[in-house]
This record gives structure tokens, sequence and C-alpha cells, in this order.
């Protein structure tokens, strides 16, 4: 019984920083040459929360991993406008 309240309790600590983590795929058509993915990659790494950015030319588009209790897709979204390159929530 001690070692169900032990694994129940440390659950309850680290289900929360879990729950926190959000993966967003971003479409970025203006991207027009290879090396357009390096700037947003960029843009997007320098938002505090931001764990990781896979960016790709084609099919145009990041993958973005973020602590959504410290940025939202909305600074996402932007941050690769305030970089040249509009972008929106793919569906």
């Amino acid at each position: 019984m001690k070692k169900l309240f032990a694994a129940l309790a440390l659950a309850a600590v680290v289900a929360p920083v879990w729950a926190a983590t959000q993966t967003v795929t971003l479409s970025v058509p203006g991207m027009t040459c290879s090396t357009c993915p390096i700037t947003v990659k960029m843009a997007i790494s320098r938002i505090e929360g931001v764990d990781k950015v896979d960016v790709t030319f084609e099919p145009r588009e990041a993958v973005v991993t973020f602590d959504d209790t410290k940025t939202s897709v909305h600074e996402l979204i932007k941050a690769t406008g305030d970089a040249g390159y509009p972008s929106s929530v793919k569906q």
C-alpha cells in the first residue's frame, strides 16, 4: 500500500510538468528558398519556453514543441511574422 501511495504522489507531482508541453505545426508558406528555414528556426528558438523546433522547406512548415505556461501559439506566430515569414496553425 505504501508503494502505491508513493507512486500516486510522484505522479501527482510530475503530471503537471507533462501537461504543459504542447506541440504545434505551423504552415509557413512564405519560405521561398532553402535558407529561409534557418531564419524561421532562429526566430522561434529565441522565445522563452520553446523546447524544440524543426523547420522544413518542403512542405514549408515548422513543428514546435513548447511549454504552454511560458509561451503560446500566438507568440510563435508573432515571431515568424516579425521575422518576415507570416505563419498559421496547420490544419
